[in-house]
């Protein structure tokens, strides 16, 4: 069973890493058009809280090192995107976002730690209480693609839910759900059931509006090779029509 765990969990960290870095081609065209347009930036400062929260609570369970190590990445890469997003991001929503980052990626991770460390005693409690802290950070994490599921619903348009987000979400929920029930830690299985049903939302909401904005651009490009040979045809029937009343 140990050996089982290790090989998913080897594998939920292979499917971390794709996910906390499956933004890199959204902030390749944010860094080539020097603009975040109407991308949000939340959901990275939540991930980034999420990470630092995971790798201390990895470093603090025995036998996390696969949490630690994982999330440890996560960390530089989400460093990466919310700097990014704050160099591009317009004046307004950048002042906002630098008062989130002081107050979720700084003073709250820098409270739970002297928390754990100087009023909390017994290692028990100490990953009790990480962990709880924790699982609830990553279960009000799971809200923050609501604004973008929202957004798809509103535009009826994918451009601001990329796939690979939403299916990286949905196949890293799996892996760590199954590797939660392996080891039997409830603080890592219930924010990943929960990130499974909400990537499966995000994939149905793909799915669908992708399929109607396909079929919509097709209506259209019908529409336009139709439409000439519909006024060619009106101008000749015209002409017809003049040259009788007229001859």
């Amino acid at each position: 069973m140990a050996c089982l765990s290790f090989i998913i969990g080897i594998i939920g960290n292979i499917t971390a890493i794709l996910l906390y870095a499956s933004p890199i081609k959204t902030f390749w065209w944010v860094v080539k058009k020097r603009s975040t347009e109407g991308y949000d930036g939340i959901p990275y400062i939540c991930t980034l809280l999420n990470t630092c929260l995971w790798t201390f609570y990895g470093l603090l369970k025995p036998g996390g090192l696969l949490l630690a190590a994982v999330d440890g990445v996560g960390i530089i890469l989400q460093i990466i995107f919310v700097t990014l997003f704050l160099i591009f991001a317009p004046k307004d929503k950048k002042i906002k976002m630098i008062y989130m980052v002081v107050i979720l990626n700084v003073a709250f991770p820098l409270l739970v730690i002297a928390i754990t460390h100087l009023v909390i005693h017994g290692a028990s409690k100490k990953l009790t209480f990480v962990g709880i802290i924790s699982a609830g950070i990553s279960i009000a994490k799971s809200a923050a693609p609501l604004s973008s599921m929202k957004t798809v619903i509103k535009t009826k348009s994918v451009e601001y839910m990329p796939f690979s987000l939403s299916f990286c979400v949905f196949l890293n929920a799996c892996v760590w759900g199954i590797y939660s029930m392996l080891i039997k830690d409830i603080f890592v299985g219930v924010p990943n059931v929960l990130g499974f049903l909400l990537g499966s939302v995000q994939l149905i909401l793909y799915s669908f509006y992708k399929y109607k904005s396909k079929m919509l651009e097709k209506s259209t490009n019908v529409i336009i090779e139709e439409g000439p040979t519909q006024i060619v045809k009106g101008v000749i029937v015209i002409r017809v029509n003049d040259e009788v009343v007229n001859p």
